[in-house]
């Protein structure tokens, strides 16, 4: 499986640790940023993973900052994105499960690099159920995507 990892420059040390950690586990990494700890905004990362996933350069993607909050927001925006925010492994694959999570996010100044690995493998793990109401329910979260061109 090829993932998508990037980081602004609360997350680079974490962003780090994890690219580390998966090719150590044969995973292929497109590393998309930062390259430092040089301040940066986290919106232009979100923007590189969620791109890269589109169009299909990856298959999932692991965004990391300081609170996780900003990335996820930002990566959310994009049309056929769906981020999660997750800081225990249950959420982490039943994202994905129920969800068709695609994209993992980590708050680098929330959690630690031991827990960052075990959300990474139980994201990277995990597969879409493909039950029915999960299903009917994915349908639901694309239609809006849609629904909602102009702001409010």
């Amino acid at each position: 499986m090829k993932v998508v990892i990037a980081s602004d420059h609360a997350g680079f040390p974490l962003k780090q640790i994890l690219r580390g950690f998966l090719e150590k586990q044969n995973f292929e990494i497109f590393d998309v940023g930062t390259d430092s700890e040089t301040p940066v905004d986290y919106t232009d990362f979100a923007e590189k993973v969620g791109t890269a996933i589109v169009k299909k350069e990856a298959t999932r993607g692991v965004l990391i900052c300081g609170s996780g909050v900003g990335a996820s927001v930002a990566a959310n925006k994009i049309k056929g994105i769906r981020a999660g925010l997750c800081h225990d492994t249950y959420s982490a694959h039943q994202g994905v499960e129920h969800d068709a999570m695609n994209v993992l996010v980590l708050g680098a100044r929330v959690i630690g690099t031991e827990l960052a690995k075990e959300l990474v493998k139980a994201f990277l793990a995990a597969k879409f159920s493909g039950e029915k109401r999960h299903v009917r329910r994915l349908e639901k979260v694309t239609a809006l995507e849609g629904k909602f061109d102009e702001p409010l």
